[in-house]
């Protein structure tokens, strides 16, 4: 995938490197030279002097030949004006980093894709720290109808040595919940569990369920805050 991106700030510069990461050609486009010679030298990605909202340097970027444009640049006026740019040029997948709520309708009106609020997102990651202590990692889905959570199994947890077969069948399980994911260590590659699945002491899980079942889930895993590590919480860059 062609993906260009607008901004060559830290966000910008997160999300080519990921990207690039993963097989994708991407090429940024920003103001500063030293942003723009930054992404070139270290990072190893297409980047074009000049602003993303100027037809010319799009063009030079290769707008025409793109699969995916995103929007973050410094002011969400100017991520507005890339996106109605962009759709002139055909893109229909535009991803945008919003600022200002206030933004939010016209962005939809100008049809982006998704609209990513680095506030929320990290408003709602400390929330989530402060409220769920016992959670390494959540993701909201539905308007947080459906949580995806992401917990470690402890020595000494109920679940610790039995398999999801066993854990399914209590009825102290959360109804509506399902466990998805497993991982034995951390530097392992996440596994799609099956019944015969027995999670170990010290593997973490994924686990969806009801917003409302999240304490329930909790409770049920016997997980509690003394079993738990300082961590550091981070969300991945957009």
């Amino acid at each position: 995938m062609y993906v260009v991106i607008g901004g060559a700030g830290m966000m910008g510069l997160g999300l080519a490197q990921q990207l690039l990461n993963q097989g994708h050609t991407v090429a940024i486009i920003d103001i500063d030279p030293l942003a723009c010679r930054f992404a070139r030298e270290k990072i190893g990605v297409m980047a074009f002097e000049g602003s993303a909202v100027s037809t010319t340097v799009l063009l030079e970027a290769g707008i025409r030949q793109a699969n995916a444009v995103v929007a973050a640049l410094r002011s969400d006026a100017l991520n507005l004006a890339l996106i109605t740019l962009s759709r002139s040029y055909g893109i229909s997948h535009i991803v945008v980093r919003m600022r200002d709520r206030e933004f939010l309708e016209a962005y939809r009106l100008a049809q982006a894709s998704h609209v990513i609020s680095t506030v929320d997102l990290a408003v709602a990651t400390m929330a989530n720290a402060i409220e769920y202590p016992e959670v390494e990692s959540m993701m909201h889905f539905e308007q947080g109808q459906v949580e995806v959570l992401k917990l470690p199994v402890p020595s000494g947890c109920y679940a610790a040595g039995r398999s999801l077969a066993q854990i399914a069948q209590d009825p102290r399980f959360p109804t509506g919940s399902l466990i998805i994911g497993y991982q034995h260590h951390s530097c392992a590659n996440l596994e799609i569990p099956n019944g015969n699945t027995v999670l170990e002491a010290g593997s973490t899980i994924l686990v969806v369920t009801r917003s409302e079942s999240v304490h329930p889930m909790i409770d049920f895993l016997g997980i509690h805050p003394s079993h738990l590590p300082m961590k550091e919480v981070s969300h991945p860059n957009f």
